[in-house]
Formats: C-alpha cells, structure tokens, sequence
C-alpha cells in the first residue's frame, strides 16, 4: 500500500468501470500507460459508542486521498526513477478523541481536519531492484513494524503501534504525519531483505497543543531536529503443514531516537513530579530506544492455491503477532503485544470478502503507575492507579464492487489509556469506564 497503513480493501481492484464514465478511465488508463498514474480514495467511517468512555454518542468522519504516482522511465527514461506523493483532506471529529480517551485510536483515519501534504518523496531501484532507496517526506508505518494480515483491522494501533504512537514525539512518522526522510531497502537473498532509515525525529513544529496544529497542512518540512532510525531484517520462509508448504516471515527490528524524553516519575530536583513541594517539571533523560518483532504464518490454504511470501489477500487462513519493548522510565508504554487472525473466502459466492478477529495489549510503564502511587500519597485520594489497556476488533469486509466496500466491526476497550480517573467523576475515584464501539467503515478507491 503506498499511502496508508491499515486501509482495508486496499488489495481490491479499483472502482473505475463502474464509478466514472468510460472516456474518462480511457484518459486516465492512457497516462497511467505514458507513466503517469492519479489515484483517488475517499474513507468514511460511521461509529458509535454504545457504553464506557467519558461519553455514549456516534460520529461521522471521513478522509479524501489524492495521489500521483510517476514512472520516471516511462516518462523521461529515468531507469529505475519513481515519484510519488500524496495529500489528504480531513473531516469530522474523532470517538477517541471526544468520546472514549483511549490510547489505541479507534479509526485509523481519526485526524484534526486539515487538508494536508502526506507523501512527498523520490524512489530509486538498483541492481534489477534489490536494492531501493527512498528520500523525501515519508511515513514508517507500511514497511515498518507491519504485517499484510494486521491490514484489515481499523483500529489504529495494527497500522501504527500505540508504543510508538505513544511514545515518539508528535506520534512518529505516521497518519496523519509524514517527515523528511531517506530509507534504504535491500534484498541481500531470496528470502533475506533488510530495511534501514532515518526521519526527522519530530514531525511538528516546536509549541503548545496538538502536534497536528504545529504541522498544518503538512507542510513543516523539519530537518532540523535529533534524528530517529529505525531498522529490521525480513525474513521469509516455508514450513510444510499438513502435507503443505505454507509461507510466513519473521521481521526482528530495532529503532533509536536522539532527542530528550520527559520522566514519567520524576522532576529535575529528583523528587515526584506530584510532590507538591517541587516544580513538577519532569527531568530530561537523554535518548530513547525500542525493539520489536513480527511473525506472520499461512495457516491453511485450499488445494491449488500457492504462495511465495504471506498474502492475506489469498483464500485462506493467515495470523500475525507483534510484541514491543520500550524501557519504562522515559515511556508511558513499555511493552505493546498484538495478534490476529485473518481468513479470506469463506463465505459462499464472495471469494474476496474477509472476516478478522485481533487484539492488542500496551502496558501502562512501572514509573508511570508509581507516579499514580504517589499522586494518591501526595493528594490523600484513592484516585485510580493505571495499568494496561486492552483492545479486541471483529470486523468482516464485504467486497460490493471492485473498489467500494463495506467493513461492519466492533471494538471493545478495557481500561481506556490503562485506567485514568474519569473527568465526569468529581471525587476523582473512579476510571473511565469500558468501551463498546459499533462501526461501519466504506471505502471506495478509484
């Protein structure tokens, strides 16, 4: 996927033969042929929380993408040259945001609206491919920390991890932000490719508020601040299951940041930061780290159907697993665990259609929830101490037409961002309660 992370159906061929008129496409099939291909996406999700959060209520919201994708050897003879960018038009308002307050957001279309510059960047292949290079303002999500069968969830945390939505300034280099970078990727065998890359390490502007109000329209271009790099090795392989050979991979990887991260317990006095008598102004901890890993297995295929690497595309069955470590004195989440499963054309006369069922675990650090102990010590009030919040997504896409679908889910939130005391709750002891969520997200993708 070019420009998204987790944007179901992208697999799906496109709406064009039936959504726009024939002399159009043939324009556009035209200058896709010449090498230069536009491509449009319009997202809407309708969700509703029916119970826990802060508040019951539903909303609409809803993202435009436009892209240009251009081959620079069919246009000007640039062996191995591609550009490609993108830009979003937002609208709506977020249930994470408004109406639960929880960690894992629950579309992962959710953004302030803004119309924003995404992807910018120029791509060069070497060495019939096998080695990639990409500059320019890009985002980690799709090749990083990813799997094909976490694609199909909604929720925001199987396209970009709440450990480093969490974790890295401004979010990290991910919807709806992208930052200046340069990514290196090489296939050193068959079955061997290794990612490297360097971002800028805050994709907004330095100030108060949202970070997507410090980068407005996408259009901040940072270069100047510590730089973050993130690496992994993909390996891909075979195990033979039930008289089949069946494809997975393992990805290990590892990122480093060099900027200043506050202390989650304590100030630059060395006391709590919920010691009244101190300033409660958080030290500064030089770096920050994280390591991660990925499986995705084929779990079963029907006859005739073969795979080199993982689809989850394919008919079949496929299930993925993702855990991550942060250390915990820096971090609010310090250790992140997912996993699904994914099965394609099980339901009679829709091969493409796909039912899912994940879940996802982030763990509140010890320095965060001993900064709860003492902000009981230090008030007097039993006010909640957070530990872990905990996802589960049951969505089922249903291909209508090439290139428009419908994906019912549900999604339900324990612990919304582990167990913060409810703002509704003057007494301050109680935490925000559960979540259930209802939605229907469509896609149509031309």
């Amino acid at each position: 996927m070019a420009a998204t992370s987790a944007l179901a159906g992208a697999k799906d061929e496109s709406a064009a033969e039936w959504l726009t008129p024939k002399w159009f496409n043939d324009w556009h099939d035209g200058l896709a042929n010449k090498g230069l291909n536009f491509g449009a996406t319009y997202i809407f999700d309708n969700i509703g929380n029916v119970s826990g959060g802060v508040s019951c209520g539903a909303i609409h919201l809803g993202r435009f993408d436009f892209s240009v994708d251009a081959d620079l050897e069919k246009l000007v003879g640039w062996t191995g040259g591609r550009f490609y960018a993108n830009a979003y038009e937002i609208y709506g308002r977020g249930l994470t945001r408004n109406f639960i307050m929880n960690l894992a957001t629950i579309s992962e279309i959710e953004a302030l609206p803004d119309t924003r510059l995404y992807n910018a960047y120029f791509e060069q292949s070497l060495f019939d491919g096998r080695l990639n290079i990409r500059a320019g303002q890009q985002a980690a999500d799709v090749e990083f920390f990813d799997s094909e069968t976490d694609d199909l969830f909604i929720n925001g945390t199987f396209g970009w991890p709440a450990i480093k939505a969490t974790n890295l300034p401004a979010g990290g280099p991910a919807p709806p932000i992208a930052v200046p970078g340069i990514r290196i990727k090489a296939a050193v065998s068959d079955n061997v490719t290794v990612f490297g890359a360097v971002f800028n390490g805050n994709p907004a502007r330095p100030g108060d508020g949202d970070p997507q109000t410090r980068d407005n329209h996408g259009l901040a271009f940072r270069v100047n601040d510590p730089p973050w790099l993130i690496g992994q090795v993909h390996f891909d392989y075979h195990l033979d299951i039930g008289g089949s050979s069946l494809a997975g991979n393992f990805t290990p990887g590892g990122w480093y940041h060099f900027g200043d991260f506050d202390s989650q317990r304590f100030t630059v006095e060395g006391l709590s930061i919920a010691d009244p008598t101190g300033t409660g102004i958080p030290a500064k901890l030089r770096g920050n780290y994280g390591i991660y890993a990925v499986v995705e297995q084929a779990l079963w295929r029907p006859a005739g159907v073969s795979e080199k690497t993982v689809s989850a595309s394919l008919p079949g069955v496929t299930a993925f697993g993702r855990i991550a470590y942060s250390p915990p004195d820096r971090n609010l989440i310090d250790l992140y665990l997912d996993g699904g499963v994914g099965f394609v054309g099980f339901t009679p006369g829709r091969p493409l259609d796909r039912f899912g069922v994940g879940m996802a675990y982030m763990r509140i650090s010890g320095s965060a929830r001993s900064l709860d102990v003492d902000t009981q010590f230090f008030s007097g009030i039993q006010s909640p101490v957070r530990s872990n919040e905990t996802l589960l997504e049951v969505i089922y896409e249903a291909h209508i037409k090439p290139g428009w679908l419908l994906a019912p889910y549900f999604q339900y939130v324990w612990r919304p961002s582990g167990g913060i005391p409810n703002p509704n709750d003057p007494t301050g002891l109680s935490r925000i309660g559960d979540a259930a969520v209802f939605g229907l997200t469509t896609t149509l993708r031309y």
